[in-house]
């Protein structure tokens, strides 16, 4: 592991308008006329300012949240350092990405792939859910980049199916969810499989002191960048919907679902298993719904977003590391049916509306036991949430009042699931009100 000292602080703002060019930065030639033609003239300001000194060797520690540009902050300069190096040998990869989710190693994949379209590069992803053997045969050729998730690439490294001794240059992308999801030990066990002399880009939305303490064992002098995001997007509308129990959450979340002002929206259940259940029932009345999460195989999981995109699904019942990186520009509306257990999460949630200049509408329901949560999302975003109602669905309970158990989920762990005890959800009667 290598030690780091602190070394320069870049910090901007997401306002910030950068006068220079891609070719300006310094990249490859033919990576800056590659993303000419797909129209990508001008960097956002966490690749102006992690592009120059990635291209001169140095790490970079990073913060940065989705949506700002980091694919291409840390691809642009891995990609022009390697273009003009030797073939790779056979599963001996110049630049290896890790990612903390299938979903998100494919999106680096297919943006790695458009910006090194003219150099011919090999470029693969490993990730859990794929078959072995199509892994294997893709890592029989020579490859010049691996984009993968650590289990499975563990996975690999162990069989002794892929050699690491030859990467230039090490990435990390959202490295805190890759710590969240309990992949420390293993990314730390990658990182020693690498070339002690490689370059390591670390991309997080988040750096506490976890994080910290990883960056301190793999980076070494790196150049700190930081965009400081608005906490929230301006084009989402933020609405609060106090609850009284579960029965209630459902009762609004099927009024919502019936609602024509909602397109395609995103529901944030907690769990899988909430997620399953859910999607079942708005099946069940009449919605085009699925779930997404991580116990489906990759397969199903791609045929799901397909037809999210397409139409074919409009709502979408998912957990957090699922839904982690899925980009469909006409998501109108997202429900937090739970609240996330961080403010940061909440932000991640109601990115996925609001894209590409159109507007968004978030709708979180909370209980008397979410006020702690959602007193930290308020506090994160500086912003007080809008309080709405639903007339004939109001809350019979006081938010901040009270004594003995909070309204929410039900003490007990076993017999039906909350939603499932009056025999289902059943669409409410049409209402006139406007949400």
């Amino acid at each position: 592991m290598r030690r780091h000292a602190c070394g320069r602080s870049h910090s901007l703002s997401e306002d910030f308008v950068s006068e220079q060019t891609f070719a300006d930065l310094g990249i490859h030639s033919k990576i800056a006329q590659a993303l000419g033609e797909h129209g990508y003239t001008t960097p956002t300001p966490i690749q102006a300012a992690a592009i120059p000194p990635a291209l001169a060797g140095r790490d970079i520690l990073a913060t940065a949240e989705t949506g700002t540009g980091k694919t291409a902050a840390f691809m642009l300069p891995a990609l022009t350092r390697v273009a003009e190096l030797p073939p790779p040998a056979v599963a001996a990869p110049r630049i290896l990405v890790l990612a903390p989710t299938r979903e998100l190693a494919s999106q680096v994949t297919q943006a790695a792939r458009k910006y090194a379209k003219p150099l011919r590069m090999n470029i693969i992803d490993v990730v859990g859910g794929m078959p072995y053997g199509e892994q294997l045969r893709m890592l029989s050729r020579p490859v010049h980049v691996v984009v993968a998730t650590p289990g499975r690439l563990i996975d690999h490294i162990e069989r002794q199916r892929i050699d690491l001794s030859a990467v230039e240059v090490l990435i990390l992308d959202e490295a805190d969810r890759m710590l969240d999801m309990g992949f420390l030990d293993d990314v730390e066990r990658i990182a020693d499989a690498c070339k002690a002399s490689r370059q390591t880009l670390l991309f997080t939305a988040t750096l506490d002191r976890r994080m910290s303490q990883l960056a301190g064992k793999l980076l070494r002098n790196p150049e700190r960048v930081a965009v400081q995001s608005q906490a929230t997007a301006i084009n989402v509308e933020q609405r609060l919907h106090h609850t009284d129990d579960m029965e209630h959450k459902r009762r609004l979340l099927m009024h919502f679902a019936g609602q024509g002002e909602v397109g395609k929206a995103i529901i944030f259940a907690a769990t899988k298993r909430d997620a399953d259940a859910l999607a079942e029932e708005l099946s069940a009345a009449g919605h085009a719904a699925a779930a997404l999460h991580g116990d489906m195989d990759q397969s199903k999981r791609n045929r799901t977003l397909q037809r999210l995109r397409t139409g074919q699904v409009r709502l979408l019942v998912a957990t957090d590391v699922a839904a982690r990186g899925i980009d469909v520009r006409d998501i109108t509306h997202v429900i937090n049916f739970d609240l996330p257990r961080s403010a940061e999460d909440y932000v991640h949630r109601i990115g996925r509306t609001g894209r590409a200049g159109a507007s968004g509408i978030a709708v979180s329901f909370a209980s008397r036991a979410d006020r702690e949560t959602l007193s930290r999302i308020e506090r994160f975003t500086g912003a007080t949430l809008a309080i709405h109602t639903i007339s004939g669905m109001e809350p019979q309970r006081s938010f901040s009042g009270g004594t003995g158990r909070p309204a929410g989920r039900p003490a007990n762990r076993g017999g039906a699931r909350p939603w499932q005890r009056d025999g289902g959800m059943g669409r409410p009667q049409p209402r006139a009100e406007r949400w």
